[in-house]
């Protein structure tokens, strides 16, 4: 092979060692041992420090302030960690300690008649990146909790006719159905509630799960679409 194409094909020895020299760069880093490491684990917890002190008066002087001036009402102990997302307008009305874990998003659908609606009862949270869609009603009881990723919409989104999409329609009225769930439900991580579901008291869904229709109390319900695959004792 002559050496032209070795060098296209970065092969030799300056390229071999140019590649090796590389490496030991990206790979370099601050050596962590006895000496160093009291230095480092002071240096961590100051920057831990920081981060929380800043977080904190973020979130007393600027998160809170304007989170709250976009509800109706909010109820004595409500915590939160950063600012939710919010798109569009609707009535949000919190209860009694009620807690925000991350940044959930709210998106209010305004096409259609009447205003939004988004109810969250007494000592419920909603985790990280819980994604409540409102067009019409959605109520969530007290004592739930709502882990992350969780999606709630009481609407389609759009129009199941693709000529009504193409044209940019909103949802029509029969797509649009309030969706209610109980208390001291728990929905677990990325699950799904579609229109209509009316989730019973002291219910379980699973995490992952996608459900279409009515879940009835005490009861785990799993799988796509969601079914009972346990029966609770009532408490």
């Amino acid at each position: 092979m002559s050496l032209m194409a070795r060098l296209r094909r970065g092969e030799g020895p300056f390229w071999g060692g140019l590649k090796w020299a590389i490496k030991k760069t990206l790979r370099f880093h601050l050596p962590v041992f006895w000496l160093t490491r009291p230095l480092f684990a002071g240096l961590y917890l100051l920057h831990v420090g920081v981060r929380e002190t800043w977080l904190r008066l973020a979130r007393f002087f600027w998160y809170e302030p304007l989170f709250r001036s976009q509800c109706a009402s909010v109820g004595e102990g409500f915590t939160m960690e950063t600012m939710p997302y919010i798109h569009g307008s609707g009535r949000i009305t919190l209860g009694d300690d009620v807690t925000f874990g991350g940044q959930p998003v709210f998106l209010f659908g305004n096409r259609g008649e009447g205003f939004p609606e988004l109810t969250v009862g007494d000592h419920t949270f909603l985790g990280h990146l819980v994604s409540i869609s409102c067009a019409s009603s959605v109520r969530i009881g007290k004592h739930c909790l709502l882990a992350g990723g969780v999606q709630i919409s009481d609407y389609d989104g759009h129009p199941v006719d693709a000529g009504r999409r193409r044209a940019g329609d909103p949802t029509p009225p029969e797509g649009i159905r309030p969706v209610t769930i109980g208390d001291d439900v728990w929905i677990g991580a990325s699950a799904i509630v579609l229109k209509g579901v009316t989730i019973g008291d002291r219910s379980v869904v699973g995490a992952g799960a996608v459900v279409t229709r009515d879940v009835p109390p005490d009861v785990v319900v799993a799988g796509n679409p969601a079914r009972v695959v346990k029966q609770l004792q009532p408490a």
